[in-house]
């Protein structure tokens, strides 16, 4: 898929995006660790005739750290590249530790948006100071550290794939890995690898953190856009109460749980059941 990226400034304040096809528009608020050069999903959406927008949110890639201030300033900034690009309205795509910007942006902005789909999306309160992952994380992932950390993950990743799959397979499913084997893809080593090798936090994921505590259950009732919930039902990353706490206070939401092996729904055997359904879903609500 041919890429291009590009950088829109206004104010002082830079924002790095990425275009994938053309067609009608899909806005991607990307999950943790990741930013403009993200790619799961992104090649049916492509060849079903979409365009992929992905700007690299608040403090990862090129995108200014600033734009992370709050929710109401990032999502400021990504209505102003919207214009920017001269588009009337958008599909909207909030994966992981995106959803809250999803949620956020979809509540604000309904102008703007066609539909939201939240795959594998926080839309509450997450990892707090008390959770073992968040300790980790502060050390791992801080903006000093996590270029290190990732080059190290990257380059074990590249010498023993498999190792590291297994290592890595608890934080993303609830399953034992002897129970997911009939879940898995001969390719989803590949997959993990390659993830692996394009992973950054910069001052991203810090933000993410907090901004996962300001999405609020007004903020989703306050979503008037039909939208689409697909979680895997052995998420090990973002636990179900998510999924079913978005679908119960958006009032236009469908619930489609995924029996996947885990938080990366793109991948392994049941990756064609998350295609199927998204391109279903957007496709219902294409523009007269």
């Amino acid at each position: 898929m041919e890429r291009r990226i590009e950088i829109f400034s206004s104010e002082g304040i830079s924002i790095e995006y990425s275009i994938i096809g053309s067609g009608e528009p899909i806005f991607v608020m990307h999950g943790g660790h990741s930013d403009c050069n993200e790619e799961f999903g992104y090649k049916a959406l492509v060849e079903n005739g979409f365009s992929v927008i992905t700007p690299s949110r608040a403090g990862y890639g090129e995108t200014s750290k600033e734009v992370g201030k709050s929710l109401a300033i990032a999502c400021e900034y990504y209505s102003k590249l919207i214009n920017h690009l001269n588009i009337e309205k958008v599909h909207l795509l909030a994966i992981s530790a995106g959803g809250p910007s999803g949620i956020y942006f979809a509540s604000k902005y309904p102008q703007l948006v066609r539909t939201l789909t939240l795959q594998s999306a926080v839309t509450k309160r997450w990892l707090t100071p008390k959770d073992k992952e968040y300790k980790a994380a502060r050390i791992l992932f801080r903006p000093k550290v996590e270029k290190y950390t990732w080059s190290l993950i990257s380059s074990m990743n590249n010498v023993f794939p498999q190792f590291i799959f297994k290592q890595m397979f608890p934080s993303f499913s609830n399953l034992k890995y002897r129970e997911a084997k009939d879940k898995i893809h001969k390719g989803d080593v590949e997959a993990i690898r390659k993830m692996n090798n394009r992973q950054r936090s910069g001052f991203g994921f810090f933000i993410d953190l907090e901004q996962a505590h300001d999405i609020t259950i007004e903020d989703l009732r306050a979503v008037t856009s039909p939208t689409l919930i697909m979680h895997s039902k052995h998420d090990g990353a973002v636990p179900l109460e998510h999924p079913y706490y978005a679908h119960e206070n958006i009032p236009s939401s469908e619930l489609c749980l995924l029996d996947s092996w885990g938080h990366l729904i793109w991948i392994g055997h049941s990756s064609n059941d998350v295609d199927e359904n998204i391109i279903k879903f957007l496709g219902t609500y294409k523009p007269s």
